[in-house]
């Protein structure tokens, strides 16, 4: 469990720690794990903590339960409509800070890896979009449901556009069907499949591999990853040249040339 955490938050979201990897546990599976205020204030923490940790190589995000999330809680949300503006201001807020939290995985210097059992719908869907890689038991499902309730999913379309296709992004935004994991692996929201119950340890394993690489490389490779995404093709080499020219400088990057020509295990300093 995070130590850092505030009393009320810790109950909601766990986390463990073991071998460079932070495991974070959604824990509210009696009301299907949806992002409130109060769990949206613990992710937010638990990530702030986890960019300042050095002994956190990789992260993966999972829940308890047979829901993955199922998105903002619309009950706490809907409540706001006998606010004087009829709860304008409470939505712009909330979205903003849900929005922050998918913006601080991106932000993250540590890959975060969702493993998925059960569905994960609307802003659940859109928080597995915003990690760098996602594993899915073989009957998870996914789906932007809101277009049933009058409720564009406008929100989660914009992870949903970064990692879909711009048509199977729209399918799933304007039919708001549930995907089966393997149609969401073709889709490409999705890495791999796993059979169900499985996706906990699949994630385990992906993470394992990248906490044995430099963890400096991977901080580097990531940040220029996301960066080099939103520009033209020119400027993205250029940009990616000087980072690669850069990390080339790095004492873990001479190392592991060094160690590769010499055919040995490298030690990374970090």
């Amino acid at each position: 469990m995070n130590a850092h955490a505030k009393p009320e938050a810790a109950a909601i979201l766990l986390r463990s720690d073991a071998e460079g990897v932070a495991t974070l546990i959604l824990n509210r599976p009696q009301a299907r794990n949806p992002l409130s205020e109060a769990m949206l204030a613990a992710l937010a923490e638990t990530f702030a903590a986890i960019a300042a940790d050095r002994t956190v190589k990789a992260v993966i995000l999972s829940a308890e339960g047979p829901v993955f999330c199922a998105g903002h809680d619309l009950k706490e949300m809907s409540a706001r409509r006998a606010d004087a503006d009829r709860g304008r201001a409470y939505f712009t807020q909330v979205l903003g800070r849900c929005s922050a939290v998918m913006q601080a995985i991106t932000a993250l210097p540590q890959p975060v890896i969702a493993a998925v059992e059960g569905t994960a719908t609307a802003a659940g869907c859109q928080l597995v979009a915003c990690c760098d890689l996602a594993v899915a038991g073989a009957e998870a499902r996914f789906c932007t449901p809101g277009v049933h309730i009058g409720l564009f999913c406008s929100t989660p379309m914009v992870a949903l556009s970064r990692n879909l296709s711009a048509k199977h992004a729209m399918e799933m935004l304007l039919l708001g069907e549930m995907v089966p994991a393997d149609e969401a692996a073709r889709m490409g929201l999705v890495n791999r499949v796993v059979p169900a119950g499985g996706a906990l340890a699949e994630a385990g394993r992906l993470a394992a591999v990248i906490a044995s690489k430099a963890p400096a490389t991977v901080r580097i490779g990531k940040k220029a990853f996301y960066e080099q995404r939103e520009m033209g093709l020119a400027a993205a080499y250029d940009h990616a040249s000087a980072v690669m020219a850069e990390n080339m400088l790095a004492r873990d990057a001479e190392e592991g040339i060094g160690a590769f020509m010499e055919k040995r295990a490298p030690v990374w300093e970090g």
